[in-house]
């Protein structure tokens, strides 16, 4: 297939491109920066309707990473970027004629701040969700669903707690904080969470892509299915880089209070650097979210690959390699 991957200079995005090489599609890459992935790459904005346009023609399929996933920021840009940006996407792959599309969602879409306990993909609810990503982002998994057709079907593979050598979003920012002795539990740390190793994720994506025929107008969580303690996470990820980290432990409810009150100051004074807590990282780090993992391996036919296990023995061969 001619296959546009949006976002590829992300982990997943690079893990994709990579993915679809192998196996003898032909890609195009559309992002701001330069990706190097050797293949077609288009520079841009996917709220750039002309560039889009140029990047979506003669494609077959579309799979759609990019996006703003900053903890926080203005709302303006969350809009533009999440939820224009792929109403823009959507247009010009249907003009185009793309017979397949992949939204690349998360499960914050459809979560309230409830346990999820053996949860399915619940529909994507941007009234429920908590911070400007979880709700752009479910807003723009409701329009690319509603845009699923038998001409153009799309899936929304929503991707958990994504970690993986090179991970910028929570590896990084876990190892960083423990580092500096900002890392603390939230409530017990007891609270059981799924994670899902990057190689495992791309492969989801690229089943997702092949399978999409059959699953138009459908979400799937992707996890390793493989839940632990945020206290067990936390304590792998540190060990594996090697930092010592001795954990101590804030009420879920200060957590919660005091997160909402950083939101507000950061956003009243367009903050851009990021903060110690929001309300929306302290109810993720404090409730349990893990998912029944039946339906996706099922209509993907796809299991993970990589074990967490394994993913950690990795992770601190990586960090064992540097300076």
């Amino acid at each position: 297939m001619k296959v546009l991957v949006t976002g590829a200079t992300s982990m997943i995005g690079r893990l994709v491109v990579e993915r679809l090489v192998a196996r003898g599609d032909v890609v195009t890459v559309l992002q701001r920066s330069t990706a190097d992935l050797g293949v077609r790459e288009i520079n841009g904005s996917v709220t750039d309707h002309e560039i889009v346009a140029s990047a979506v023609a003669e494609q077959d399929g579309v799979i759609h990473l990019a996006a703003k996933v900053d903890i926080v920021g203005d709302w303006d840009d969350f809009v533009s970027i999440n939820v224009e940006g792929t109403t823009t996407l959507l247009a010009a792959a249907r003009d185009a004629g793309v017979s397949r599309f992949v939204y690349v969602s998360s499960p914050s879409v459809a979560h309230g701040g409830e346990s999820l306990i053996g949860a399915g993909a619940e529909p994507a609810d941007p009234d429920s969700t908590s911070g400007h990503y979880a709700t752009s982002k479910a807003m723009a998994e409701q329009l690319a669903l509603a845009a699923s057709s038998e001409y153009m079907p799309v899936v929304a593979i929503r991707p958990h707690l994504v970690i993986g050598v090179g991970d910028t979003q929570l590896v990084e920012r876990v190892v960083d904080r423990a580092t500096q002795g900002r890392l603390p539990l939230i409530g017990s740390g007891l609270a059981l969470v799924d994670t899902t190793w990057a190689d495992n994720a791309a492969d989801a994506l690229v089943a997702a892509l092949d399978k999409a025929p059959e699953l138009g107008g459908e979400a799937l969580v992707v996890s390793n299915g493989e839940p632990r303690t945020v206290h067990e996470l936390f304590a792998r990820l540190t060990a594996a880089a090697g930092v010592d980290w001795s954990p101590r432990s804030v009420p879920r409810a200060v957590a919660i209070a005091g997160g909402s009150v950083v939101e507000q100051v950061w956003d009243r004074t367009s903050r851009e650097d990021e903060p110690p807590m929001t309300a929306f990282s302290a109810e993720q780090l404090s409730t349990a979210h893990w998912f029944d993992q039946s339906r996706t391996r099922e209509a993907l036919d796809w299991q993970p690959v990589v074990s967490l296990a394994e993913g950690f023995e990795r992770l601190a061969a990586h960090y064992e390699s540097q300076p």
